[in-house]
């Protein structure tokens, strides 16, 4: 059943202290012309007043009230390549299951972005908003109503979750008849409707992924029945590699069809093997965390981990600040 999370106070809940700026008594002034918004203007004024800076990265979080259009410009282009990104998915515990990455890339301003969307899911999701043209100070640019179209990565009401990955050596040939959609882009289509791992694979399989303009792109998908996948392309064709163990991990090399002992080469996925094959791919959220900052690099930006049924979300940034958010479940 889908849960509202806007009308009636957010029932999407801030569970840490509150570390952000204090409310304004009104919406800043407007800037930047947004183009998915799909809002009437009270709802644009409520998602603007809802900017609260959290972490001097600078993150902000903040929540959209209304709708937007997830296929506005949808072959949009692809941010450049990030440095690395490490994700993984803890599935052996199937009362537990959990989704963790680090964002390693440039001190870009970031954001929390909360959506409800009347037609999709409600989800939290992690976004660069320098991708928006937006300044390190965003307050009142209207450009964050286009904040929902660049998910890095997120989760869903269902316990869906699924984040991205640069893969250099990847290329996707277009399939005759599908339309084009944005490699980061996708990950708000998949958020917005898929349920499972499947639902999200499906999804995937309807549109041609569209590199130009930044790196080719993998990722790593994980529902709260315990099911995950890597959606990588292979001599350019989509291809799903879906989990056999109690984990499943993706770094920035090529993980499909690669022998295991070939991708323990890679030292961050190796670490990463490592402790959850000592774990039996049982971590909670603060071991999630743990295991992330054993991967970390200097540019890490964002550390976050996704509980899979609980809805409990809990973000690290760079400077060491946390964040913990609780999104309400209908699986």
């Amino acid at each position: 059943m889908r849960r509202t999370l806007i009308a009636g106070g957010l029932a999407l809940l801030l569970l840490g202290t509150a570390c952000g700026e204090s409310r304004r008594s009104g919406p800043p002034a407007a800037a930047g012309s947004p183009t998915a918004s799909r809002q009437d203007p009270g709802q644009v004024e409520r998602t603007l007043a809802s900017l609260r800076k959290i972490d001097d990265l600078p993150m902000y979080e903040m929540t959209y009230d209304g709708d937007y259009d997830p296929t506005a410009g949808l072959a949009g282009s692809t941010p450049p390549s990030p440095f690395g990104c490490s994700l993984f998915a803890a599935l052996a515990d199937r009362q537990r299951p959990v989704f963790a990455r680090n964002f390693d890339w440039e001190p870009n301003p970031a954001l929390v972005l909360r959506t409800d969307p009347p037609d999709g899911y409600a989800s939290i999701s992690l976004v660069d908003i320098s991708y928006l043209g937006v300044p390190a100070d965003p307050t009142g640019d209207r450009r964050l109503l286009d904040a929902p179209l660049l998910p890095f990565d997120g989760m869903n009401e269902r316990g869906l979750a699924v984040g991205l990955a640069a893969d250099d050596g990847a290329r996707a040939e277009p399939v005759p008849g599908l339309p084009k959609v944005g490699s980061v882009r996708i990950l708000r289509l998949v958020l917005d409707s898929a349920a499972t791992v499947d639902e999200a694979v499906a999804v995937f399989r309807r549109y041609n992924l569209d590199f130009d303009g930044g790196p080719p792109l993998h990722y790593l998908l994980a529902d709260a029945t315990g099911a995950s996948a890597v959606v990588e392309f292979v001599d350019g064709k989509l291809t799903v590699d879906r989990r056999q163990g109690p984990w499943q991990a993706l770094t920035n090399v090529p993980a499909v069809g690669v022998p295991d002992r070939e991708l323990r080469q890679d030292h961050r996925y190796g670490v990463l093997a490592k402790e959850l094959d000592r774990t039996g791919g049982v971590v909670d959220a603060a071991g999630a965390l743990r295991l992330l900052n054993a991967v970390r690099q200097s540019h890490t930006r964002w550390s976050v981990a996704y509980g899979l049924r609980s809805g409990e979300v809990r973000v690290v940034t760079a400077g060491g600040g946390t964040r913990d958010y609780r999104l309400p479940m209908s699986n």
